[in-house]
């Protein structure tokens, strides 16, 4: 009984044995030590193509203009409101001076991103309104007015607002957008005849004034002649 229990005994020692000596056989070969992990950075979002929808007066549909087909059209208009600060004036001009108005909504690709109300034949210049409430990631922001650039006129005709064109306007700018010169000014023959009346008028004021200092110059002279005598 001894006998079976110790060959029993070296039985599972024997098999443990080789088990051990032949296993990393069976893996493979020693283990080998892991390298460390590499950290998948995640590619930058690939901006989006810009563009614009802008809506108003004598618009029957909107006009909707991106940069892969109106690249110019849309940098000109989107630089009509790029640039406003974070706080505008609260309140703007009457209603009544504020003339058309056309809305436009600024697109990074198909998302509405901002909006914005231009009056580009207010009285006494453009116009820029930014309402409260705002499409895309920020839908709020703080409302005023703002003087638009003198040439927002001309950008929205270009882009295809019905307007008159404005050839005498200053380009680029803050601020006015009214004809800088009146229309009588633009009358060579009426502006040659005012300034010949206008030297008329200037000569015979300076010879008025000649006589007068002539005539007090001689009045002095004789009144102190009569004193020295």
């Amino acid at each position: 009984m001894v006998r079976q229990v110790r060959r029993l005994i070296a039985l599972a020692a024997g098999m443990l044995l080789a088990a051990v000596l032949t296993g990393p056989a069976h893996a493979g070969g020693p283990a080998r030590t892991a390298g460390p992990a590499r950290v998948a950075v995640p590619a930058a979002p690939k901006p989006q193509p810009a563009g614009v929808d802008i809506t108003g007066d004598r618009l029957a549909e909107p006009l909707r203009l991106r940069a892969a087909t109106h690249p110019a059209a849309v940098v000109a208009v989107i630089d009509q409101v790029s640039w406003l600060g974070r706080t505008g004036s609260p309140s703007g001009p009457a209603a009544r001076n504020l003339g058309p108005k056309y809305t436009v909504v600024v697109f990074a690709g198909e998302i509405a991103t901002q909006t914005y109300d231009l009056y580009p034949l207010a009285k006494g210049g453009p116009r820029v309104y930014r309402p409260a409430k705002q499409p895309g990631p920020s839908p709020k922001a703080k409302a005023g007015w703002f003087l638009g650039r003198l040439n927002m006129s001309e950008a929205l005709r270009t882009a295809g607002v019905p307007l008159e064109q404005q050839l005498d306007t200053v380009g680029g700018g803050v601020g006015g957008g009214e004809r800088v010169l009146p229309d009588e000014s633009l009358n060579p023959g009426q502006d040659l005849d005012e300034a010949l009346s206008e030297l008329q008028r200037l000569l015979l004021l300076n010879v008025g004034v000649m006589l007068v200092i002539t005539l007090g110059l001689a009045g002095i002279a004789l009144l102190i002649r009569r004193r020295t005598r």
